[in-house]
């Protein structure tokens, strides 16, 4: 959740894309759409999106696992970012969303490089497992409901080859982390996964406030 960074003013926001990389128009078109939807929030970021495909990029990734899709602007745009052989796995479980995507992807040309699987995500994620597919995924963002990332980051953590990336969006969930009061289900899951990869021998992170906040982890 967020469609731009925490903290941030208007202009200062505006400032920023505009001494930034230049977004694809396709990418901008599937932004002003979704940007009319209830869940619009639910979007990442444009820099977000920016700063994920240079990672991937620095780190060579070809493999991309993704936990929560939405209208499909962060598979999008890390499939823009793969060399061509690359793959986009893409989980998510609402067609709604998934009709927008699906136009944006196939408009773009590169639905080709995305599979996605409609199914509830902890499901793919064990079937991905049993199929052998640990250590195959160079880099994973979890962007899904908060209550399972706990789950999510085990998995991910086991299809991730050693040097890999995790991204963990919302780690700052809008400020509610620091909020005592604040004791949904949601907030209380963000700020345990928090506690847990922080303390995590298997790992490497740093929690940078991009977007709702995302915490990078390397697999050692």
């Amino acid at each position: 959740m967020s469609n731009r960074s925490i903290g941030l003013s208007e202009a200062l926001h505006e400032y920023l894309l505009a001494h930034s990389a230049d977004e694809a128009e396709i990418l901008r078109e599937l932004r002003a759409e979704t940007a009319t939807m209830v869940e619009r929030n639910m979007q990442i970021a444009p820099e977000q999106g920016q700063f994920m495909a240079l990672l991937a990029k620095l780190l060579g990734a070809r493999r991309y696992l993704e936990i929560g899709t939405f209208t499909g602007y962060s598979a999008l745009v890390m499939a823009m970012a793969l060399p061509r052989d690359g793959e986009v796995v893409s989980l998510d479980n609402n067609p709604d969303f998934i009709k927008i995507a699906r136009r944006y992807w196939e408009k773009s040309g590169f639905d080709g490089r995305i599979a996605l699987h409609l199914a509830p995500a902890m499901e793919t994620l064990d079937r991905l497992i049993g199929d052998g597919e640990d250590g195959s995924f160079d880099i994973a963002f979890i962007d899904a409901d908060k209550e399972n990332y706990a789950g999510y980051y085990e998995r991910c953590l086991t299809l991730l080859r050693p040097n890999g990336l995790i991204m963990l969006d919302n780690v700052l969930w809008d400020g509610d982390v620091l909020d005592p009061e604040n004791n949904k289900s949601s907030t209380v899951a963000i700020r345990a996964i928090n506690e847990f990869v922080r303390s995590d021998k298997r790992v490497e992170i740093a929690m940078i406030p991009v977007g709702d906040g995302i915490t990078l982890v390397r697999k050692i």
